[in-house]
């Protein structure tokens, strides 16, 4: 995320920030709630992914908290949450024009929603060795996108690989995101056609 800057000083750095094996579950997008656990979290058990998209959805619908977040022009900026269940959680905003580029975070599960405007997520439903590689070649059929307006959102497991952009050329959009275990690494992604190139693999300490 090279663009990326944090909304207050003290706010915490945020991480940009083929022939492969079995596809990766990925949860559609969608506003249906999600079930709210009595009490996420609090037992120091770790959540679940209906738990961080139930954490997601709730944030976003708090009018206060989005409207804390100082929107930049020039850049993302970002705020960090306290998540359920020591997860590592995120508040977002997005410049228009701007994205992540492709990445994944590795060992960690997640989930994030639109809480103003609209995003968009591209994906590949496949699931990529973990280590020992720099190129892989794609086949067809593998890539996915969707539309995520206000109130929309997904879940996805461990290895996805995705970009998230905000495409309009006016408006800005807002988002909530968590992810559990707290990122281990990230790694990043280029791409050209059916060519995904491992191009650099970012840890905490890299944040800093």
């Amino acid at each position: 995320m090279s663009s990326l800057r944090p909304a207050v000083p003290t706010a915490a750095s945020l991480p940009s920030p083929a022939s492969t094996a079995a596809s990766v579950p990925s949860a559609a997008a969608t506003d249906v709630p999600v079930p709210s656990p009595s009490a996420t979290g609090s037992s120091g058990a770790a959540p679940t992914l209906a738990e961080l998209m139930d954490f997601v959805r709730s944030a976003a619908r708090d009018e206060a908290l989005i409207a804390s977040l100082p929107l930049d022009p020039d850049g993302r900026t970002w705020l960090r949450l306290d998540g359920p269940g020591g997860s590592e959680a995120w508040l977002i905003g997005w410049p228009p024009g701007t994205g992540t580029g492709w990445h994944d975070h590795a060992d960690s599960f997640g989930a994030f929603t639109t809480a103003a405007g609209v995003l968009t997520e591209h994906s590949l439903a496949v699931r990529l060795p973990t280590d020992g590689w720099r190129t892989l070649e794609l086949t067809e059929g593998v890539d996915r996108s969707r539309a995520l307006a206000t109130g929309q959102g997904r879940a996805f497991g461990q290895n996805h690989v995705h970009e998230v952009l905000n495409e309009s050329g006016t408006t800005h959009a807002v988002s909530v995101h968590a992810y559990y275990p707290p990122l281990p690494r990230i790694r990043r992604f280029s791409r050209a056609g059916a060519v995904l190139r491992l191009e650099q693999t970012e840890r905490p300490e890299d944040w800093q």
